[in-house]
Order: structure tokens, then sequence, then C-alpha cells
């Protein structure tokens, strides 16, 4: 542990005033004099702690609306010197600039100011100068200087502070790594901002992404793999700000499951439930109660749901809770469960509960790549029945337009290729993830059984071929939905026409690789 260094000096200015007045308090309560600008200041000095206005430091005035405050030789020579070099004392000395122990300083709200859908000038009225400017500055002069970002550090340095005299260079350091990530950030935000407003149709020039991370997970997909979960930034976490209520640690492979499972009950009328199983769904309802929708998508493939994640998009009450009471599940995610499904849940040591908001579709879908990554605008089923073409000479009757629907939406939520059967507003049959159609057809067949028999089936692509057509018919699907556009069209029409199927093309399809 290196020899602490004192705090016996200090400017602070914050956007975010939580505890900076207790923080100030106990920073000069041990001896150290604070230096303040603008609203922190005047903060300060209303709760009765000395504090010294910047302009008495700088003998300059606030200027151009308070864009112009902190930037001045004697606060950046203050905060950069570095108090090991000899050269740099004496250059200090003689300019008459006192050096600074301690920066704490957080940023203008930029990103929350965008969120609210302000105009163009506010939003740039938010962008901070001054303050990013000494957060890198006191980062860079980390051996002399401690930068402080986040209000919820100061208790803890003020418990080092009291206990050891200073800070040491090891917690210096490791603020000035937030410090460097915290305008990263920042910085990412505006130019994505910016790139938004300048890029004209199509994809931004610029996606800026910065992650904060929350924790350690015990390891990625497979165990040899370090992971660890993060929040953007810019926003409230993962799923704005899921609590896991009980159970084990959440696993890599469960917060992936999670996601599958929770973007498609999201978009599901209520009461719904969905069971993922290996990123897939592997059983989808849409019920009279949340229970009955429970039933209903385990009936769809009892094996794969054991040990499957399951979400639904209501609260979870207490008959949900009994239905799944036998049933081993690793984690279930809803937005909200009353007392007693809690209590029921809390005999299952081993079932992570979720509470988390539904997700909103939409934004974009960034993956990496070696070197780079792909972005794209987040897939969503916007398409309603009146955008769709019946091909065939026979109608879906309603029911089959009810199931078409709902098969059409899941559909787009399974790994390619893909093909769903559902009936009474609940999949029958999933065929997910094959390299050929036809393979996912009997995938699907041999799932549903007897099930398909009057059931309706999805494919999220055209049919390169008849086969996977009379696959279904065979097994007596009465109606089909998918997008068109394959050559065979008519070759598949055909066929689905010959067994009496109703046929509906979407126009659009839904691939998730």
């Amino acid at each position: 542990m290196s020899e602490a260094r004192p705090i016996r000096r200090a400017l602070l200015a914050v956007y975010d005033k939580t505890g900076v007045a207790e923080f100030a308090r106990a920073l000069a309560d041990q001896g150290a004099v604070i230096v303040s600008s603008g609203g922190t200041a005047r903060a300060l000095a209303s709760a009765g702690v000395p504090v010294t206005p910047v302009e008495e430091v700088t003998g300059s005035p606030e200027m151009l609306g308070g864009r112009v405050k902190t930037l001045h030789p004697k606060i950046h020579g203050g905060i950069l010197a570095d108090q090991r070099d000899a050269g740099h004392v004496a250059e200090i000395e003689e300019q008459g600039i006192e050096p600074f122990d301690l920066v704490a300083c957080n940023l203008y709200p930029f990103r929350e100011t965008v969120a609210t859908g302000a105009d163009f000038d506010t939003v740039i009225e938010n962008i901070d100068i001054g303050g990013p400017a000494m957060v890198r500055a006191a980062a860079k002069n980390h051996a002399s200087v401690a930068v402080v970002v986040d209000p919820s550090d100061y208790a803890d340095l003020l418990a080092e502070i009291s206990a050891e005299g200073g800070l040491t260079d090891e917690r210096r350091r490791g603020l000035a790594a937030k410090a460097y990530a915290h305008t990263a950030a920042y910085d990412a935000a505006i130019a994505s901002w910016f790139a938004e407003q300048t890029g004209g149709e199509g994809m931004p020039s610029y996606v800026g992404l910065a992650f904060e991370k929350l924790e350690d997970l015990r390891y990625g997909e497979n165990p040899h793999q370090h992971a660890a979960i993060y929040r953007d930034a810019a926003g409230s976490g993962p799923f704005g700000g899921a609590e896991v209520l009980q159970g084990k640690a959440m696993s890599f492979n469960n917060w992936l499951d999670v996601d599958a499972a929770y973007s498609l009950v999201a978009e599901l009328p209520e009461p719904a439930c969905v069971i993922v199983k290996h990123n897939n769904p592997c059983g989808v309802a849409v019920g009279d109660s949340l229970a009955d929708a429970y039933r209903k998508a385990f009936d769809c493939d009892t094996v794969s749901a054991f040990g499957g994640i399951v979400a639904f998009n209501q609260p979870v009450d207490t008959p949900t809770a009994e239905a799944m009471a036998d049933i081993f599940t690793e984690v279930v995610v809803a937005p909200a469960y009353t007392e007693h499904a809690q209590e029921a849940f809390g005999t299952r040591e081993n079932l992570r509960v979720v509470r988390a908001p539904l997700p909103v579709g939409g934004g974009q879908d960034v993956r990496g790549l070696p070197g780079g990554a792909l972005v794209q605008d987040s897939d969503v089923v916007v398409e309603r029945r009146g955008d769709f073409e019946v091909v065939s000479e026979r109608q879906p009757t309603e029911d089959e337009w009810c199931d078409l629907l709902f098969a059409w939406r899941v559909a787009a939520r399974v790994k390619s290729n893909t093909i769903v059967f559902a009936k009474g507003n609940a999949t029958v049959g999933v065929g997910a993830g094959q390299m050929s159609r036809v393979d996912s057809a009997w995938i699907a067949v041999r799932k549903a059984g007897e099930r398909a028999k009057g059931a309706v089936m999805a494919s999220d692509a055209f049919f390169p071929f008849p086969d996977a057509v009379e696959v279904g018919a065979e097994a007596g699907v009465t109606a089909i939905i998918h997008p068109g556009g394959s050559m065979r069209d008519e070759d598949v029409l055909k066929v689905a026409e010959g067994h009496g199927m109703a046929v509906v093309v979407t126009g659009r399809r839904h691939f998730r690789h």
C-alpha cells in the first residue's frame, strides 16, 4: 500500500449535488480549503460550508452565461501540476498558482436532456465543456490529484482520508479509471446524438457504446470463459433495472434466455407466458388467466420446458405460482409478483425470481465482429392483419386468423429456419434453427403429434420448395402464413390448396440468426 496523499485543497464543481455539502463540510473539518464554482459554490455557502468561489482564484468573472468558469490557468495549472516534479512545483509557485489535491466533478445532464425530447439548442447547452476538461486533467494527474465523479464514492473516500490521513495511489488510480470511463461514456453519447442529427436517412455514421460493469458472472457461455453483466452508461440497467428477488446468482446463459423470453412475451396480448430453452421459445401461449397461459405454454413441449426460463407479461399471482410448483424452472421473470406468489416461490431456493419492467421494442441491434460490429434496427413485428394478402381461394376462418397472427409473432422470435405450429392461441410444435426449412417442419410435427391436426403453420421466411408444406399438410395443418417471395410460390400455393389449406402472405420476413 502506497503512502496516502493528504487533501489540503479541493475543487468541487458538480451538477449532481447529492451529498456534496456533507462531503465538502467533512473535508473542511479535516483542514481542506474548498474551492467551488457556480451553483455548487452557492449550494455550499447556503449549507454553511466555508468556500472560496472560483472567480476569487482566477480573478475573472463567469462569462458567456456560465460557459466559461473554470477554464483558466489558475485552475488547470493547479490540477495538472505534478507535485512530484520539482520543476512543476517551482513553476506554479512563480505563477502564484496553488495545487489541488482533489477534484469532485460530474457533468451536465446531456443524456437526460436528450431523453426528454428537448429541442436542438437546449441539448447543445447541456454539453459540458469545463467539466470534462477538469475531470480528464485530474485523471491524467492522478499521481497528485484524486478525481471524484460519483457521489456514491464520497463516504468511502472520507473514511479512507480519516483513517489514512489521505488517499493512496491505488485509490487515486482507481478513481482515475472511473473518471475516464465517465467522460468516455459522455462523449460517446454526444457523438452518437450528433451522428443521428446529421446522418440523414439510414444508419448513423457513428455509434457510440459505453457500458459500466454491474457485476462479474461465474463464467460465460462455458466455464472457461470470463463474463460480466454491464449496464448502458446512459440507462438504468438491463431490462430497465431488473432486480433478482431470490435464488442463485444469474448466469450468462440465464440472462440471454431472459432476453429471448421477455422480449417475446412483451409483444403478446395479456395474459401471456413464454417458456424459453437455449434461447428459443419451446412454449408460448395466451390464456384466460396467467396460470392458464402457463399450462398451455408448458403443454407445448413438456420435455424441453424442464429447466427453462419462464416469462410473463402480467404480475404473477398465487394460482400461477402454484401451477409452476412441480416443474423445475431456472428463472421466472415478470413485471411484478403478488406477496403470496413470492412466498410460494420462496420455498424453492434454486429458483431465480426476476422482476423487471416489460421491455419496449425498437432501438438498435448491435453484434460484435472481430475488429468491428454489425448494427441494424431491431426487428419489430409491426405488420397487422390488414397488411396481409390471402392468396388461396379459401379464406382463413376467424379462429385460424387468430392463430395465424399469433404464430407469426412467435415465429419472429425463434431462430431461423423456423416453423411454428399453433392452435388455440398456443404453440403446439416449434421447429427452430435448422439448416433446412423442411427439417424444422419435421421437428414441429414431431413435437406437436396429434395436436397438429387443425393447427396453423407459420414460417419466418418463404418456402423454397413445397416440401415443408407437404409435411404440415400430412400432419393435419389447415392454414399457413409465410412472407412469400420465392420463385416457387405458385408451387407452394398449388400444394397447399390441394390439401384445402388457406394461405396468407405477409410480404415481410423475420429471420433471427
